[in-house]
């Protein structure tokens, strides 16, 4: 077995760790320095993990680990290392790729950032922190990577930190996630004190719950994929931990997009597959995934119909395509999961990135503020409506292909997943026609389209790869070719895309999701105010996002900061009032000490005398006492 470039493979998040550490040394000096380091470290890591991943394509090379002594308490020992599946193989190439288009992408939207070396050192810290958590080969160092996970958005989302809005996401992209994440820390423990030799590397765990063998109690190993899946719903926005991520484009764009498609949020649905085998001994914790999924997803795509900030449209695209990974994963399919997250980083990466050639030209968010720019930028409008037809699952785009793989299992399995699998779809390729109509077609709008021209070669050579990757990747599973699941499942499932019917049904959604766009948004045979006008409380709902910040405000945030100040009181006046008095009476004491030991007779006398008369009061009352 062949492992060469396996055992090299830890070489891949070090590259933009080194980035990372000389533009730290750097500073401001130069803003080449940044774009140079950003881009070459992440292409160096992509041509690795590209070399890593052909040679687990090949004939015997399945697996390779390798791991040193960490911690030793004399009972347990604890190892660090890394570990490369086939699974790990496929993602490092998706984060690598992703980030290094991220990184060309930005020279040009960036450049008149003055901080944008320090963007780049940002970027290189997150890339590294996502190929650590995907090399990671056991649970301890995971969770270490998958905080600084959280560390690294939290800085990018609030990177434009003299807005308030981007300080107000950041904040709550990190509060938001920390509540999953004590979730994932209380699964580790219970999974720590339940697992034979309290082991935490993949490989026993693995064989300790593989086929629900018995070691570990179901009850605890139901609790265990509970608690780690609280963990992936805070990670990729599920509800009802999604609130974060729409806020989360206060970034700039190309975060929006490294956040959005490959790295941050994909991590929740990673995390479920590689410890796939907790929950497959568990049926109550996969249906727990699967049916959270199949809501999320048709949750976000309604709140996606009614918005009008381009990029928060495709923030909640995002929340209702992970809700579709979630599903897959839940109904038994590893490799609808896998496959579904490895279409849509490209897609999705593309319509972001799409989305900030569009930000860029016209200095707007807003769509109802567009029109008309396909004209003006025609580069953007082919590669966006590319993006645009994968993301509805219209054929031959990836989208379809791996959308159908997980509504044939659901049509199968549980066919109300189905259906909200397909009404889902529906709403998705609806509000995505009218995402593409009204920013690309028609006419302006907008003040700023008068000097609206296409983003420079920096910005639309990646969307050009993205839209490559879009069309292209969806042929590594198709009906007649089930190589992706055999070679990531190692043959334990050979499910390929869906049935005749299930194709049909879901093309026909999708191409009748556009055609009603088209109807409403270009033709103009249905009113826009159609709905509006007959129920402007359901789209007034839609647009307050089923209020559930609201909610929040009410119900968690507001009561907490009533506590928080009644105990900021209690340490204000009672706690640090009992320090002030004692400080004081001492302060009071040392005067009066220094007031009697003056240096004069006279008050050395006074104070005998004194003395003397309460001796003389005190013996004298002493029978009354």
């Amino acid at each position: 077995m062949d492992t060469t470039f396996s055992q090299a493979a830890w070489l891949i998040p070090l590259f933009p760790l080194a980035a990372f550490l000389l533009l730290l040394a750097f500073g401001r000096s130069s803003r080449l320095i940044g774009v140079t380091l950003g881009s070459v470290s992440s292409f160096a890591g992509l041509v690795l993990a590209v070399l890593v991943l052909i040679e687990h394509m090949s004939d015997g090379t399945k697996y390779y680990q390798y791991a040193f002594k960490w911690i030793d308490t004399g009972s347990v020992v604890f190892k660090a290392g890394f570990e490369v599946t086939n699974l790990t193989a496929l993602m490092l190439v998706v984060v690598t790729a992703v980030s290094f288009l991220v990184n060309v992408y930005s020279a040009g939207y960036m450049k008149n950032d003055e901080r944008i070396s320090v963007f780049y050192g940002y970027v290189a810290l997150f890339t590294f922190s996502m190929l650590g958590l995907v090399l990671a080969d056991n649970m301890l160092t995971l969770y270490i990577f998958w905080e600084l996970v959280g560390v690294c958005s939290f800085l990018l989302v609030g990177f434009w930190f003299s807005k308030p809005e981007a300080k107000a996401a950041a904040k709550k992209a990190f509060i938001v996630t920390r509540i999953g994440d004590a979730g994932l820390l209380l699964g580790i423990l219970l999974l720590y004190w339940y697992m034979p030799d309290h082991a935490l590397d993949f490989v026993r765990i693995g064989n300790a719950f593989d086929g629900g063998s018995g070691v570990i109690a179901a009850s605890v190993t139901t609790w265990i994929a509970v608690l780690i899946f609280v963990g992936a719903v805070g990670k990729s926005g599920q509800f009802p931990l999604h609130v974060w991520l729409p806020d989360a484009m206060e970034g700039p764009t190309p975060i929006s997009a490294l956040i959005h498609a490959a790295t941050m949020v994909a991590a929740g649905v990673y995390l479920v597959a590689r410890t796939f085998d907790i929950f497959q001994a568990s049926q109550t914790a996969m249906d727990i995934v699967a049916y959270i999924g199949g809501f999320t997803a048709i949750f976000a795509a309604t709140i996606g119909v009614a918005q009008n900030d381009i990029k928060r449209i495709l923030a909640y695209s995002t929340v209702s395509q992970l809700g579709y990974m979630m599903m897959g994963l839940g109904l038994n399919s590893m490799t609808g999961g896998i496959f579904h997250l490895f279409t849509h980083a490209f897609f999705k990466a593309l319509l972001f990135l799409g989305a900030g050639s569009v930000i860029h030209a016209v200095h707007t968010q807003n769509i109802q503020e567009m029109g008309g720019l396909g004209s003006r930028m025609k580069i953007t409008a082919w590669t966006f409506g590319i993006g645009t037809l994968a993301l509805s699952g219209i054929p031959p785009f990836s989208g379809f292909w791996s959308k159908d793989m997980i509504l044939n299992i659901a049509y199968h399995e549980k066919p109300v997943l189905f259906v909200v699998g397909i009404v889902a779809a529906f709403f998705t390729a609806f509000y995505m026609a009218r995402l593409f109509f009204l920013v690309f077609t028609g006419k302006p709008r907008g003040h700023g389209h008068v000097h609206a021209h296409e983003s420079p070669p920096s910005m639309t050579i990646p969307l050009i790869v993205l839209a490559v990757l879009a069309i292209a990747a969806g042929f590594v599973q198709t009906p007649w070719n089930d190589t992706l699941g055999i070679w990531l499942t190692d043959g334990a499932e050979r499910e390929n895309g869906g049935g005749g019917l299930v194709m049909v049904i879901s093309a026909a959604v999708g191409l009748l999701g556009l055609y009603l766009g088209w109807l409403v948004f270009v033709k103009g045979v249905i009113a826009r105010d159609f709905v509006s006008s007959r129920a402007a409380w359901l789209v007034k709902l839609l647009e307050r996002k089923y209020y559930i910040d609201e909610l929040y405000e009410a119900a968690l945030v507001r009561p907490l900061r009533a506590v928080g100040g009644l105990l900021n009181i209690i340490d204000d006046y009672i706690v640090d009032g009992l320090v002030r008095a004692t400080g004081g009476a001492a302060v009071l004491l040392g005067r009066g000490g220094t007031r009697m030991q003056n240096g004069q007779v006279q008050t050395y006398g006074l104070i005998t005398v004194l003395g003397l008369v309460i001796l003389i009061a005190a013996v004298a009352l002493r029978r009354f006492w």
